[in-house]
């Protein structure tokens, strides 16, 4: 009996890559940590339990760095290489930096955010959602099979609707997490739908095997699994914010803090893209004539819609600042998939999603830079309205230049040199595809965008009515600010730094 139990226990015990898992393991035990601690730590020094998380969400970003000498994998299949949960390639490795990156960011506008916040914010459990969420999206670029990839896509989702309707007493942020709540449980409850029958069809969850034998499932079965490939696209397609799965954002945007609308904006929408790339390029390209129209369709409508929607916003309604980046953002949302698309059409895959990479890494940087002069301005501006930029630079010189130099990134104008770069290098993503239809509505979009981001720039530097307010900055949106934008200006110094991703192999 002992010996049969031995070769038994072998195929189940594995090893563990500790150094492979660590970036989203550390992060999940700070969270942990700083609930605990919670407990014990006086209200007085509740502050103490920010700075914890910043320097927990900086280490997991830095044990990035031993990961980049190659490809590592682990909870593998016993004896092969071809069938794991868990690998850290390239890709995994771009997306995990602006993840954490992004939580960071979000990290130092929060504590200023719970500061200001006179107790309607419960520290501790702030930060341990935080935390929590950015462990989850850590988890899931490195993801390789679809039972990983949907629970870390619900750990880094789950955390993130406490967070939107965490304020004390709010009525709108309570609404705003419902209706986020709401829509996306619909959205995974149609993504596990979809995964139980290509499990059904194929007999295996890991993507690389999912990609060999859905392509060879029996007559009988085919519908079933197209069926399945359809259902799981649609619950990722809400997940970035495409068009018609958008309707959630500009109200739980308004809704959230001002941290948490950031880092839904940057690490909710690189979560939604990194499983849509996986589940499409990784385990379903057998089915890009049924994934790559659909997609292509998507990016159009989802572009038009965000843009025209931001098009659309009054500079003197209460909280516009904030609703004109939301709509931005699912009008971004449309660029990122054009190179997803592109990859139904395209001979290297590989190099249409280095596209996608290389603009989220750019919308990322200058997105929470924009962001964070908005938290800024939101200290003094409760409404946050457009109107209330009018003549910042008067009171905040350096400030208003960056915010243009934000939003010009975000138009692909100069001197936001990698938003010019990035831009180009999606629309010829989609030319090389032979989409030159969904190039001619990007070229559409972005003439579109241009007089929303222009409109708000040309207020930053008008006359101020009556005399200018200056307040000091404080030091944690000095630190948000001033990082946004080094690497927002290095980029457009020197764009090679991510333009390269969309030239290199990345899985």
């Amino acid at each position: 009996m002992s010996s049969l139990a031995q070769p038994l226990a072998g195929t189940v015990v594995q090893s563990v890559d500790w150094l492979a898992i660590a970036p989203p393991t550390l992060a999940a035990v700070v969270a942990l940590a700083v609930l605990v601690a919670d407990l014990f730590v006086p209200e007085a020094r509740k502050q103490l339990l920010g700075w914890l998380s910043v320097a927990g969400l900086a280490a997991s970003a830095a044990l990035l760095l031993p990961l980049l000498d190659g490809d590592r994998s682990t909870f593998c299949v016993t004896g092969t290489r071809d069938a794991c949960s868990y690998t850290v390639d390239r890709f995994t490795l771009v997306i995990q930096f602006l993840v954490l990156g992004g939580a960071l960011l979000a990290a130092l506008l929060s504590v200023t955010a719970l500061k200001d916040a006179r107790k309607e914010l419960p520290e501790g459990e702030f930060w341990f959602l935080l935390l929590s969420s950015a462990a989850g999206a850590a988890l899931l670029p490195a993801s390789r099979d679809l039972a990983t990839l949907i629970v870390a896509l619900e750990v880094a989702s789950l955390p993130a609707f406490a967070l939107v309707g965490l304020r004390h007493g709010d009525r709108r942020s309570s609404e705003a997490a419902l209706k986020f709540f709401l829509s996306s449980v619909t959205a995974t409850a149609v993504s596990l739908l979809g995964i139980s029958f290509v499990y059904a069809t194929t007999g295996t969850l890991h993507l690389t095997r999912v990609a060999d034998r859905i392509q060879h499932v029996d007559g009988q079965l085919h519908t079933l699994a197209q069926t399945g490939v359809v259902l799981t696209l649609v619950g990722f397609a809400f997940k970035t914010a495409a068009v018609p799965f958008h309707f959630w954002v500009p109200d739980t945007y308004v809704g959230a803090p001002l941290p948490i609308a950031a880092y839904l904006s940057v690490v909710g929408k690189a979560v939604g893209f990194s499983g849509l790339i996986l589940v499409t390029v990784v385990a379903f390209p057998s089915y890009a004539d049924v994934w790559g129209p659909a997609l292509a369709a998507l990016a159009a409508l989802t572009m038009t819609v965000g843009n025209v929607g931001a098009l659309r916003q009054r500079t003197t309604r209460a909280y516009s600042a904030v609703r004109l980046l939301a709509w931005s953002s699912v009008g971004q949302a449309g660029y990122l998939l054009v190179p997803i698309a592109a990859a139904a059409y395209s001979d290297d895959a590989d190099h249409a999603v280095g596209s996608t990479l290389a603009y989220a890494l750019m919308y990322a940087a200058v997105n929470l830079g924009a962001f964070a002069v908005a938290a800024l301005v939101g200290r003094t501006a409760r409404m946050n309205r457009v109107a209330d930029y009018r003549g910042l630079y008067a009171s905040h010189p350096v400030t208003a230049l960056l915010l243009a130099f934000f939003l010009l990134c975000l138009a692909g104008l100069p001197p936001g040199i990698i938003g010019l770069f990035a831009k180009v290098t999606v629309f010829s993503a989609a030319v090389d595809a032979g989409l030159g239809w969904l190039a001619v509505v990007m070229a559409a979009n972005v003439v579109i965008a241009l007089f929303y981001y222009l409109q708000w720039t040309a207020l930053l530097f008008r006359a101020p009515e009556g005399e200018p307010a200056k307040h000091r900055v404080p030091a944690p949106l000095t630190a948000a600010i001033t990082l946004t934008a080094v690497v927002g200006i290095a980029l457009s110094g020197a764009p090679q730094l991510v333009l390269r991703f969309a030239d290199t192999t990345l899985f």
